[in-house]
């Protein structure tokens, strides 16, 4: 929508009318020159937004249109009527003069556009501008979201939609701006401007709601609001993309890491969206990879490279099965369209030949793959079979040869008349690997998992963990990796392993194999290793109870490789200090037993169970609850089928339980009712000798319940609860995650502020929001760069006051917008000496304490305390003298105050010590600030064990000299002795943001509106 006028000349705001020179007259009907503003554009400036126009970020443009034609080409803007006027100027003398040599319009159009095209060619061949992957549209779209948010050009801008926000019943329409840190959403309606910013990292929840009204709705919950967004031309992507972006941003809370950008991405096609930008793709990649990577159990580094449709001969039904085929760098994998029906992964390091066979009217562009263990796969009905073929090679020759080879699982060919069922089970795997072939390259049917579910071999056990959990893949391919951890981590000592000696002769106690020496020092040495591989988590406990049942089937290393995959893959965050993975799954578990189990539910939350069994439940994998024989058999199922196999079975569980637990009078009594029932689950099957379970030595006299087959309990888990996708869980996870992440931070926050305020005179809102503006000051730092390492600056071993520290440049920032005594351009210097006093270890960083210790000082203390803090930051006299001089550049009573001042500078000068002791001069008044600060800047940044701070021997006067003269003077007193509205300070730097300033939010920021 455009305005479009026939006359020669265009009346502006303010009356301003450019006409063009009589040479140009003739061919001016080609351009039109416009300004959107005020009451003039205003329908052109609402419409402009809505339609995803540049207008509020040059707003005078210069336009071209062929006569006869609907489409307008931009080929000038500018910020101001002078800029926009030289551009004009330009245009007349070296374009306008031309166009009358051409015979017809399409020659002067071919023209016109080719002559700008170069000459912004021209202008970025001679300034080194590069082409990037995204497309002009996108850059448009990045230089105003900077501009209208005021965002540094390290916020990444990710994709921006057109939608509505609701104010109450009032919705604005405008766009909403997805970047990797922000949520930002800007609306120009009727010559008013509104604007919203939330960090991820401040959302609580996120919705994609149905309403009457609006059947597509988005709700964004912070700790203090909710807000409302509707009318997406394309919900489910936006939804899904804010789902992402908050993960990312919960996870930069959990491992205190920046986001990194993929550089790695193929480039743009000529058909994919001109509205993509480079990182989306990134994000798209990545959320594809994630789903690979779960579907497959493959490495936490496995990148998909594509995947097309295609059909597998199954040689085992003879039939050719409907799937998809993904490659990825390591692997090419296949699943069927019909759930459950196939599946296969092939390692790229098991390949010998991959061939095209000839194609046929039954067997179109057909793929042969053969693998070293002698099995071909033949896929048919490829789509660009020769770029397959080329990729996969591609892929095949940065394959390295590995020392690793999977191993046959033979069995042990138990003959006894008591383990006749273990050796029916063994011949019954050893059919299944002659029909469906055996090792990581085997088919994966329903048959296999109904083997599984029916228990696996105790001879078998540990092969098939390594096969279902993806372990084996990461074992072959890093031989010698965890030799080489054991010998790195031996002999060193550090929190992680002085719990894991703690823990060690607790775990599985009862059992033969951790009775002596040798099963413990193996398991040392596995959980030692994983410790050093892996710091963020270390050591937590139920590791152990895990890693010792692992040590019974598997040999040393696959333990540490199948704890990888527990840890790392299967039980994602389980482990990490907080349990955070453990808390989300407990979140979705009650919300599954909501669903599945309703006449149970509110009966459970009012006792409080559901939280105190799923972490012991899930964390253990029933290992600590159930006994052994029978607990083996759901790790068996749970390596095999995922996490989806602990949630149907602890449904079970409760469900078996229903009447008893509606009796329940307390959690006491419903924990007794659940633990006898699962010290009751036994397992016929089993060949190992009876070992005593701990519930069952800490229970009473009372008769047990009756029994229970584990393999029965099992099945009917998948009976009632099997209709529980993957997918489902991964949803409600996200759900969780927002919650129990948040939570945990605000739990944090009241530890903190517990512990301080009686330190300070700050109030407990107060202290909470300073606490919330420190650590959002550092997190900035995590993604928007600074002069030190973030990951530095963080120490989860620490005390929560202490985890999180600032360096100077941050303090600086903080400093201008919370203390009262940040004045004009002394303020820098000032701030650098403050750093430099509460630095008390002298490692350039302070903690949270020490932040509140001086800003409480210099805002909440009584006068003499202010006075102290001011005479402590300063070594000398002169620089004492010189910071009272600056400091009150801005205030209302200046000439007072300088009067003040130099009556107390005389007053100390007289006094008799100065001149005995003080003989440094002060230093010439043309001194630059600048050279100030700079050496300021190089006094601080020394370490401080090189550089001792002499105050008794440089200062000339005493602190009760100094604060006796400035008694002397009342408007000093008044200066000093003034109350500081904190918290109009901390609202301030919470909202001095939408300026542009580097202070995020504590919060998110309200929706502002102002008059266009």
């Amino acid at each position: 929508v455009w305005l479009c006028l026939s006359s020669v000349s265009f009346h502006l705001k303010n009356s301003l009318t450019l006409k063009p020179s009589p040479v140009g007259s003739s061919v001016f009907h080609h351009c039109v020159f416009i300004r959107i503003s005020s009451s003039v554009g205003l329908l052109v400036g609402t419409l402009d937004v809505v339609l995803d126009s540049s207008a509020r970020v040059a707003p005078y443009r210069i336009l071209y249109q062929a006569p006869d034609s609907l489409v307008y080409w931009t080929i000038a803007c500018g910020c101001s009527r002078k800029e926009i006027t030289e551009h004009w100027e330009w245009l007349e003398q070296n374009l306008l003069q031309t166009l009358s040599i051409f015979e017809n319009e399409n020659d002067i159009n071919t023209f016109v556009r080719g002559k700008i095209q170069g000459i912004i060619a021209e202008y970025n061949k001679i300034n080194g501008i590069k082409e990037d992957d995204d497309t002009e549209k996108f850059k448009e779209a990045i230089v105003k979201f900077h501009k209208l948010f005021g965002m540094p050009e390290e916020e990444k801008l990710v994709n921006y939609y057109s939608c509505s926000y609701w104010k109450g019943k009032v919705p604005r329409q405008g766009w909403v701006y997805l970047s990797i840190n922000h949520l930002c959403f800007y609306s120009f309606l009727m010559g008013r401007e509104a604007k919203l910013v939330i960090r991820w990292v401040d959302i609580t929840q996120l919705e994609k709601n149905a309403t009457l009204l609006f059947p597509d709705m988005i709700k964004v919950s912070t700790r203090s609001s909710e807000h409302f967004f509707s009318v997406f031309l394309n919900i489910s992507e936006t939804f899904k993309l804010m789902e992402q972006l908050a993960n990312i941003a919960m996870r930069q809370l959990l491992d205190n890491e920046g986001f990194e950008q993929d550089r790695s991405l193929p480039k743009l096609k000529k058909k994919s969206p001109k509205k993509v930008s480079a990182l989306k793709r990134d994000l798209d990649a990545r959320a594809k990879s994630e789903r690979y990577r779960a579907l497959f159990r493959l490495p936490k580094d496995e990148k998909l490279d594509g995947h097309t449709d295609c059909t597998l001969w199954t040689p085992f039904n003879k039939m050719h099965i409907l799937g998809q085929m993904f490659v990825s760098t390591n692997y090419i994998c296949f699943t069927s369209k019909e759930e459950n029906l196939c599946s296969l992964i092939i390692p790229l390091r098991e390949v010998t030949i991959v061939e095209k066979a000839d194609s046929s009217s039954v067997l179109p562009s057909p793929l042969s793959i053969s693998t070293k263990n002698r099995m071909t796969f033949l896929f048919a009905n490829l789509k660009d079979r020769d770029f397959l073929v080329q990729r996969i090679s591609d892929f095949l020759q940065q394959t390295t040869s590995k020392i690793y080879l999977d191993k046959n699982i033979s069995g042990s060919y138990i003959s006894s008349d008591d383990e006749a069922k273990e050796f029916l089970k063994e011949q019954a795997w050893k059919i299944h690997f002659a029909e469906y072939g055996q090792g990581v390259c085997m088919y994966r049917t329903e048959k296999t998992r109904d083997l599984v579910l029916k228990g696996i071999p105790e001879s078998m056990r540990g092969e098939l963990w390594l096969l279902f959990s993806g372990a084996i893949n990461e074992m072959a391919t890093h031989p010698g990796y965890y030799e080489d951890l054991v010998e790195k981590s031996m002999g060193k000592y550090n929190l992680a392993t002085e719990e894991i000696e703690r823990d060690l002769h607790r775990s599985l106690p009862e059992h033969p194999a951790f009775q002596n020496e040798m099963g413990i020092a193996a398991l040392r040495r596995v959980l030692t290793a994983y410790a050093f591989r892996n710091p963020n988590i270390g050591y937590c406990q139920a590791m152990n109870i895990v890693t010792s049942v692992l040590l019974l089937y598997a040999k040393e290393e696959e333990a540490f490789w199948l704890l990888v995959a527990l840890c790392e893959r299967m039980l994602p965050d389980y482990y990490n200090t907080r349990v955070v993975g453990a808390l989300v799954d407990q979140g979705v578990f009650e919300e599954l037993a909501r669903d599945y189990i309703p006449q149970l539910y509110d009966c459970m939350q009012d006792l409080g169970v559901i939280s105190t069994i799923s972490l012991s439940w899930f964390l253990t994998l029933f290992l600590s609850v159930m006994p052994f024989e029978s607990a083996v058999v759901v790790v068996d199922c749970f390596f095999c089928e995922g996490i989806k196999v602990i949630f149907q079975l602890a449904l079970a569980v409760l469900e078996a339980n229903v009447d008893k637990l509606l009796n329940c009078k307390d959690d006491g009594e419903a924990m007794t009712v659940l633990g006898r029932y699962l010290d009751s689950v036994t397992n016929k099957d089993s060949t190992l000798p009876p070992i005593p379970h701990l519930h069952s030595l800490l229970s009473d006299d009372v008769e047990p319940y009756p029994e229970v087959d584990i393999f029965r309990l099992i099945r009917s888990s998948y009976e009632k609860f099997g209709s529980i996708r993957a997918d489902l869980i991964e949803q409600m996870r996200f759900k969780q995650r927002l919650k129990v992440i948040q939570t945990l931070e605000d739990t944090t926050k009241r530890n903190v502020v517990r512990t301080i305020v009686t330190e300070t005179s700050f109030t407990i809102d107060e202290l909470e929001e300073l606490y919330a503006l420190f650590k959002a000051e550092h997190l900035t730092s995590c993604y928007w760069g600074g002069n030190s390492n973030a990951t530095e600056r963080h120490d989860p071993s620490l005390p929560y006051l202490e985890q999180y520290r600032i360096d100077f440049e941050q303090f600086k920032g903080m400093f201008a917008l919370l203390f009262p005594w940040a004045c004009g351009t002394h303020s820098d210097i000032l701030a650098a000496r403050l750093f430099r006093l509460l630095d008390e270890n002298g490692d350039l960083l302070i903690n949270f304490r020490e932040f509140v210790s001086g800003l409480s000082a210099a805002c909440h203390g009584d006068l003499t305390e202010k006075l102290k803090l001011l005479y402590k930051m300063h070594g000398q006299f002169i620089e004492l003298c010189k910071t009272m001089y600056n400091m009150f550049s801005e205030d209302p009573n200046e000439q007072d105050l300088y009067h003040a001042t130099a009556a107390v500078t005389s007053l100390l000068l007289e006094i008799g010590e100065v001149g005995k002791l003080f003989s440094i001069q002060p230093p010439n008044d043309t001194d630059s600030s600048n050279s100030c600060s700079k050496a300021i800047q190089s006094e601080l940044f020394q370490k401080k064990e090189h550089h001792q701070y002499p105050l008794e021997q440089d200062w000339a006067i005493t602190f009760e000299q100094f604060l006796a003269s400035l008694l002397t003077e009342p408007a000093l007193v008044r200066y000093f002795d003034k109350p500081v509205s904190m918290m109009a300070r901390i609202t301030n730097a919470k909202n001095i943001r939408m300026r542009g300033k580097p202070i995020t939010s504590a919060s998110d920021y309200e929706i502002s509106t102002m008059s266009g």
